[in-house]
């Protein structure tokens, strides 16, 4: 993981193929606790003990997507939040996806 975690994203044209096959399982054995979703998004949820630790993550996420330029869609609650990375150009999985859940988990 901390591979992935040391990287930077790098800007998407559109034009990048998404991943699949052998290139999307070691990818996808890098970033322990996401799943897979369809070969079409990476998603993992984060357990807290209250609204504010979750909120607190969450705000986190944010800062270090706006950093990276590349942003996972987030949902949060009492004690919980969930994040969502796709490569929204190509509507599948980049490597970008994968390094942006790596950066996650060093939250």
């Amino acid at each position: 993981m901390s591979a992935l975690a040391d990287k930077t994203c790098a800007p998407c044209s559109g034009d990048v193929p998404a991943l699949e096959g052998t290139e999307l399982e070691e990818l996808r054995q890098q970033v322990p606790g996401w799943v897979v979703v369809e070969k079409h998004h990476l998603q993992r949820k984060f357990s807290f003990g209250n609204f504010r630790e979750a909120l607190d993550f969450v705000n986190r996420v944010g800062e270090m997507a706006e950093d990276q330029g590349h942003h996972p869609d987030v949902r949060f609650g009492w004690g919980y939040a969930e994040v969502t990375v796709f490569t929204h150009k190509i509507a599948a999985l980049t490597e970008n996806d994968f390094i942006l859940a790596a950066k996650v988990d060093r939250l």
